[in-house]
């Protein structure tokens, strides 16, 4: 047997270890020498450095600090906007139901979306995926500022524009995601992407206070500021050198035959399909929570701002878990990380159900979210790791289908219970649920054996 490499970041471990089981290619696919047409050949340890000597420190990093800032100007002007499309609605015409439309408009391509714009970025190129994407997200809100400053408001065309912006942010998320290996050596990967989810963090917590402050300005002012900050991220991605992904060789395979590659690999990675249904699970149950502490809350005579508040320390908490996240996925494996919490989650979601006080709310959301950050991060290292570059679009697409599909049935499912059983009862079933998830994850045979792991 060939002996492994020396570094365990090096992607030649990967390799040797995900091929070291013959008789386990259901966890892994493939060797590399059988891939299918459409092939390519991995980017060399060291991606991100082009001289091949000692990597560039990550905060000297040309290529990465743009892909950085660029792709975050994106997000907090997504953001924004997210906010404001159903409160602008909202305010403009008084109706809920409008509002709500408006709101499942733009998160609908969450669903529709993944599978095929993860094919696209593993097909085209990801940096002009990246811009084009960025200059039709510029050009949405543009037409949606003229709009409103027109005095003519059309709910058909907040809906469509609410689409568009929605299906250009995923492509633009999907790009960027798979685009980070290319320029950032793999012993870097953690610290990379603890600053990138410490960004998209940080531009939700950042961008909903924009969103709704500016349309209490005016109707029109978020999508003017969702321009500005639209067509700066552009501008710092031009700044980005070379393709951000490996060249494919021999004949493309149609579309369709792409998703369908990524499905099957997908369903042969045990371990991961394994962490993804925890964390799909996890996302539904918060989903439930989030609207059951703002049910609660409400009966209790508080106010929006407490609510506000409690949800602003959740991300405060997601913050500074990103920050820490490739701390802690240096020093854990992924299995200890996952099962040790979800059994924080478990113990911290009995006390919300007893709880009204935003402030003591608000410390629990905090710890939850803190745990969320350091999943992500963990994650995400993971994903970067175990998938080969032709394949990354598709499988963080899945993971981010399953993820937000999962969110998207959350909030009908706890409407309905908190009819029936009222926020103390609600809250203490998510729990419950959290806790069998722990046990499930915990007895589960495809988490005890990480493909990463000698």
């Amino acid at each position: 047997m060939t002996p492994p490499p020396k570094t365990a970041t090096d992607p030649a471990v990967l390799q040797w270890h995900l091929n070291e089981d013959a008789g386990d290619v259901s966890d892994t696919g493939t060797p590399e020498e059988a891939a299918p047409a459409g092939a390519v050949t991995e980017a060399p340890a060291g991606a991100g450095d082009p001289a091949g000597g000692e990597a560039v420190p990550l905060r000297r990093n040309r290529d990465f600090s743009l892909l950085w800032g660029g792709a975050g100007l994106s997000l907090l002007a997504g953001r924004a906007t997210a906010v404001a499309y159903p409160l602008t609605v909202l305010w403009l015409t008084g109706s809920p139901g409008d509002a709500g439309l408006v709101g499942t408009a733009l998160l609908l391509p969450q669903l529709l979306v993944q599978l095929p714009g993860g094919a696209l970025v593993d097909r085209w190129d990801r940096r002009r995926i990246m811009l084009g994407a960025g200059l039709g997200q510029a050009l949405v809100a543009g037409a949606v500022a003229a709009l409103l400053l027109s005095g003519h408001v059309w709910l058909w065309a907040l809906l469509a524009a609410a689409f568009v912006e929605g299906t250009l942010g995923v492509l633009h998320q999907l790009a960027e995601r798979a685009a980070v290996p290319a320029v950032v050596p793999a012993e870097q990967l953690p610290a990379a992407l603890t600053g990138n989810e410490a960004r998209t963090r940080g531009a939700a917590i950042a961008g909903q206070p924009l969103g709704s402050g500016l349309v209490a300005l005016g109707a029109s002012f978020p999508y003017v500021a969702a321009l500005v900050g639209q067509l700066a991220s552009v501008a710092l991605l031009f700044g980005v050198r070379g393709k951000l992904q490996t060249e494919r060789t021999g004949p493309r395979p149609d579309l369709l035959a792409d998703v369908k590659e990524g499905l099957v690999w997908m369903w042969r990675q045990h371990f991961l399909r394994a962490v993804m249904a925890a964390v799909a699970v996890s996302n539904l149950l918060f989903q439930g929570l989030n609207l059951a502490v703002m049910t609660g809350i409400q009966e209790n005579g508080g106010s929006q701002f407490e609510i506000g508040l409690v949800l602003s320390l959740s991300g405060a908490g997601g913050l500074v878990g990103a920050i820490s996240g490739g701390w802690w996925a240096t020093r854990f494996s992924l299995r200890t990380l996952v099962l040790g919490g979800l059994a924080v989650w478990t113990a911290l979601m009995v006390p919300v159900a007893f709880l009204r006080d935003p402030f003591a709310l608000g410390a629990l959301f905090a710890a939850s979210g803190y745990v969320g950050g350091v999943f992500n991060v963990a994650g995400g290292v993971f994903m970067v790791r175990v998938a080969p570059d032709r394949m990354r679009g598709r499988a963080n697409s899945l993971a981010m289908l399953v993820g937000g599909g999962a969110m998207a049935a959350g909030p009908v499912a706890a409407g309905f219970a908190l009819e029936a059983y009222g926020p103390t009862r609600t809250v203490l079933g998510l729990g419950a649920a959290m806790g069998l998830t722990t046990l499930a994850a915990l007895l589960s045979p495809a988490l005890r054996r990480n493909p990463l792991e000698a």
